[in-house]
């Protein structure tokens, strides 16, 4: 009596659970899903273990009531309709999906309806938890596809079908491979089909057919839609080639590779020497490489022989290669190698000498040359019997050359680097000019066209002894105007060329009057001496140089007349007893910084006010000596470290008399 109770408690509390759960169930919110025909969609589902360890368990998946999906133990059963459509998600767990969840690809508008993923434990009572849910999928919008294509899988030879059932018998079908009408790819052309109902039909399948085909439907309103699936082809794992020798250089690494195919991926690979089975595993230094190649991690005479690769996958062999025969050479010798380094100054030539010999010496190797990695141009560069020759080195020569020496067996690489030194640019010449009353303009031939050439102009009247400068803006101009000169004078002019290298040549000297003026020669001066000069603008005053953390600052006052007509300012200084120009800087302020003198030198500074009327008027002159910093500091620091060492001297010699009467002082 007492164990009947007991059941019909055990009885009602399993129906009270089970129950429970099925409210559970009912009260879990479903998922909306849309998709279009031809798409794909995941459906999620959880999977909820006892005490979260897995067990065996059954995973159903139902549409509209019907078993569309099942997976038991790795066994997968299903609808035909779905088959080849449901695929269970691999690594769920890092997609964010439960173990559960299945991919649905391909749709259609059949597809459309309610999902249910059940879940149930066959070795457990109850047989079925907290797990399961309702999925709905909607096909969304207006289709002009029924039946969509799907993935096809074909062995090599067969013929393969992809479906495209539209809705609109009247409506166009097109197939593409991989974005290319199948029409205008070669190797379809004469083995593909689109039928009356819209499938593409392949007659004997080839590797070379795998990829993605794609179905276009247009109706009569340009409406368009498509969809894709993808063909794999199967076959035997085969090689496609075969080199009829290779060489492999002696006493370095080699590899004998094999050239094949397999779908499904290989899973043997067989090699044979000389008829008989080649084993790497039991020939020292030979080893397999992933993809079945030998790899020779020093080949020698014994690795010479006829060589077949075998490959083989889970559906066997094509078979063997035809022989490779493999042929061991020792790889070229250089004999001549070049030098690490040339320079050369532009406009010059260079031979750069290389030459080697075959490693059996049964014939001279190949030689070819290389800059940076890439051919040498023809029209400046030659090579006789492997000696490089460079002829009118330019900017561009600069850079690393290889001799790159070949044979069979190997190719060996000796480099040298040519640098090409900074040469200034050439003086221009056949300076020329023509001349008005005010003006002058000069026309030259450049000494070198090089990039980022500049031209500056001097000039100066012939009863002066001041230059004056001006630049010329645009880099490819061959002539420049000089104005606001005075009428019925002399000048002189030369022409300076600059680039990134620095200042070139001069061009020689030109002298030209000026045209007198008609109304009054006196009223135009652009240059007046000092004397005349005073009348309207007088000379900067107080020039004082003075050495700072960052340089040395010269600071002059303006001039007492004419202090609003400057312009600007010109500051020289000059160099050395025969005072050689050494620096020139233009300024509005009455301060500049010069950064940098060398030390152990005289210098000489002035500063030139120019007027808004181009009237001139230098400042007197100043004088200053820059000592030599360095070895002051050298011989300061030699003076503080013998102090230093004399300290520690006294220091030794009072801590060891100490220590010496203190000794005397414990023997008492």
């Amino acid at each position: 009596m007492k164990s009947a109770i007991g059941g019909f408690f055990i009885a009602l509390l399993w129906s009270e659970a089970s129950s429970y759960g099925h409210l559970l169930e009912e009260e879990k919110e479903p998922t909306f899903l849309t998709a279009g025909v031809g798409d794909y969609v995941v459906f999620n589902c959880d999977l909820d273990f006892p005490h979260d360890i897995p067990i065996p368990y059954i995973l159903r998946w139902n549409h509209e009531g019907e078993l569309v999906y099942s997976w038991y133990d790795g066994v997968i059963t299903g609808a035909d309709e779905y088959a080849g459509r449901i695929h269970l998600i691999g690594d769920a767990g890092g997609r964010a999906y439960g173990q559960g969840s299945i991919n649905l690809t391909n749709i259609r508008e059949t597809d459309q309806g309610w999902y249910e993923c059940r879940v149930i434990f066959p070795n457990r009572t109850p047989s079925s938890r907290n797990n399961g849910t309702w999925v709905h999928l909607t096909i969304d919008g207006e289709n002009l596809l029924a039946i969509p294509p799907i993935n096809q899988t074909t062995m090599e030879g067969d013929t393969a079908n992809f479906v495209c059932v539209t809705k609109d018998t009247s409506s166009v079908v097109s197939w593409l491979r991989e974005g290319v009408s199948v029409t205008e790819v070669e190797d379809l052309r004469n083995r593909a089909t689109i039928r009356s109902d819209g499938t593409l039909t392949i007659t004997s399948t080839a590797m070379g057919d795998l990829g993605e085909y794609t179905c276009v439907v247009a109706n009569a309103n340009s409406e368009r839609q498509s969809a894709s699936a993808f063909l794999n082809v199967q076959y035997k794992a085969k090689v496609i080639y075969a080199p009829r020798e290779v060489y492999l250089p002696y006493g370095r690494p080699g590899l004998l590779d094999c050239h094949f195919r397999a779908n499904p991926p290989l899973t043997n690979l067989r090699w044979d020497k000389d008829g008989f089975l080649f084993d790497p595993y039991n020939v020292q230094g030979v080893f397999y490489r992933r993809n079945g190649s030998l790899y020779f991690s020093k080949v020698d005479e014994t690795h010479s022989g006829s060589y077949t690769c075998t490959p083989f996958n889970s559906l066997g062999t094509e078979g063997p290669s035809p022989s490779i025969n493999v042929v061991v050479q020792r790889p070229p010798v250089f004999t001549v190698t070049p030098q690490h380094l040339y320079m050369r100054k532009l406009g010059e030539s260079l031979e750069i000498p290389c030459d080697a010999k075959d490693g059996d010496q049964m014939h001279r190797p190949t030689i070819v040359w290389f800059k940076d990695g890439t051919p040498l141009p023809l029209d400046r560069t030659s090579v006789n019997g492997g000696n490089l020759t460079i002829e009118r080195i330019q900017e561009d020569d600069r850079g690393l050359y290889q001799c790159a020496v070949s044979n069979e067996a190997a190719t060996v690489v000796a480099d040298a680097e040519l640098m090409v030194l900074n040469v200034a640019p050439r003086a221009p010449y056949n300076l020329s000019a023509n001349s008005s009353s005010n003006t002058v303009t000069l026309r030259w031939v450049p000494g070198f066209v090089r990039p980022k050439m500049e031209y500056s102009v001097w000039y100066r009247p012939t009863d002066t002894s001041e230059w004056r400068t001006m630049k010329i803006l645009s880099r490819k101009t061959t002539e420049a105007t000089i104005n606001n000169l005075g009428p019925g004078r002399e000048y002189e002019f030369m022409v300076l060329s600059q680039d990134k290298h620095g200042d070139g040549m001069f061009s020689k000297a030109l002298r030209i009057f000026t045209k007198p003026s008609l109304i009054d020669q006196n009223s135009a001066s652009e240059f007046r001496s000092p004397k005349e000069s005073a009348e309207y603008m007088s000379a900067p005053r107080n020039l004082r140089v003075q050495p700072t953390v960052e340089g040395y600052l010269v600071t002059w006052e303006p001039p007492d007349n004419g202090r609003e007509q400057v312009r600007i300012y010109t500051v020289r200084w000059f160099r050395g007893p025969l005072e050689h120009l050494y620096g020139k800087a233009e300024t509005t302020d009455t301060y500049y910084l010069v950064k940098t003198l060398e030390e152990e030198s005289y210098y000489t500074f002035e500063v030139m006010a120019m007027s808004l009327s181009d009237d001139f008027a230098t400042s007197e002159r100043f004088a200053l000596e820059v000592p030599a910093y360095r070895r002051n500091r050298a011989i300061s620091m030699g003076i503080v470290a013998g102090i230093g060492f004399l300290a520690a001297a006294l220091a030794a010699v009072w801590w060891a008399r100490k220590r010496f009467c203190r000794g005397l002082s414990n023997e008492k």
